[in-house]
Formats: structure tokens, C-alpha cells, sequence
């Protein structure tokens, strides 16, 4: 019988993070410099309370800025990385039918970079809507995205074993902001 070990630790705590999101912050807003109308996208389920707390540090470096907020639904994977759909799947709500993002500085915000699924398909969504000027951001990239895409703004660079899991723990999903790594190991 095979018993399955885990172990994790905390890369990066809530004092950590709040550093690693203002500098983010920071590097976002000189990217939209002079840009007057933004749409912060975040892709659920952490990247979209992450995008609300860069949203609350963007008004604060583009005080002229009106920038909006837009969640999309996007699933491949479970938090494990267990595969839940061949194809990454995107849910269009009822509310999004008739966006224009023409003319707006579009930013995707998701939690982790890793194959680029999630990242790539919000991408092309957004194009279909009129995005003209388009920016990614991840807190974590993990440098092995598969696919064509890249954070133009990462918080930061996790280079793991494949076998390792990157666990971003997002309130109001998790009851702390906070990095775990977590590894597994099969014992007999």
C-alpha cells in the first residue's frame, strides 16, 4: 500500500506579500502611465481577489486614471493541478455579452503562471472584445508557461520542481494572504 506524504512550507507570508503587491503595483502603474481609462481583469478564483488589491494600490499611483474591474471564469485545473478539462474553459457571463474594452489599457491578473492555459485563453477573450493594449500579471510565475504568453508584471519568479505544487492562499478563499510549497512523496 502506498501512502501518500506531503510536506509544505510557507515561502512567503502576509507582511511578505503586501511588499511583493505594492511593488507590483508600482511596476503595473508605470507601464499604464498616461493611460486614461483601464480594465483590471481578474481571472477567478485568485487572481480576481488579487486584482481588487492591485486595484486598490493602482488609485493611489493613477490618481486620473477611472479604471473598472471585470472577473472572468476560466477553469483547467484544480488547486492541485489535477486536470479537470482537456480544453481550459472560459464562462462568459450574461454581463460581459457587450463589453468594449476598445480604447482601455486592459491588465489579466491571475495567481500562478504555470503552463499558461488560463492566461492565454483570457488573453484571446479579451481580444475579441476590442482589447488593443493588453497586460498580464501574476503574483507567482513559475518560467516553464508552455504556451506563447508571459507576465508582462510578476510579483515573483518560483523556478520548482515539476513535481512541486505552488499554493497561493488568497482571502477570501484562504484565511491568510500567504506562498506554500507544496511536495508530495509516495511511501510504501
Amino acid at each position: 500500500m502506498q501512502i501518500r506524504q506531503e510536506s509544505r512550507a510557507v515561502l512567503y507570508d502576509t507582511a511578505a506579500l503586501q511588499v511583493v503587491l505594492d511593488r507590483m503595483a508600482f511596476d503595473l502603474a508605470a507601464r499604464l502611465h498616461g493611460q486614461e481609462r483601464v480594465t483590471l481583469v481578474g481571472i477567478r478564483r485568485r487572481g480576481a481577489p488579487l486584482a481588487e488589491r492591485l486595484h486598490v494600490r493602482l488609485r493611489e499611483h493613477l490618481a486620473q486614471a477611472h479604471i473598472e474591474r471585470l472577473d472572468l471564469a476560466i477553469k483547467r485545473y484544480a488547486d492541485d493541478l489535477t486536470l479537470l478539462h482537456p480544453q481550459t474553459q472560459l464562462t462568459e457571463q450574461a454581463g460581459h455579452a457587450r463589453i468594449d474594452l476598445s480604447g482601455r489599457a486592459t491588465v489579466v491578473v491571475d495567481d500562478v503562471l504555470y503552463f499558461g492555459f488560463s492566461l492565454m485563453k483570457a488573453v484571446q477573450y479579451l481580444l475579441t472584445k476590442g482589447a488593443r493594449t493588453l497586460h498580464t500579471v501574476v503574483l507567482v510565475d513559475r518560467r516553464c508557461a508552455t504556451l506563447p504568453i508571459h507576465a508582462d508584471v510578476a510579483g515573483l519568479v518560483l523556478q520548482v520542481a515539476p513535481g512541486q505544487v505552488v499554493e497561493c492562499h488568497v482571502p477570501p478563499f484562504e484565511p491568510t494572504l500567504q506562498i506554500e510549497l507544496v511536495a508530495g512523496a509516495m511511501a510504501s
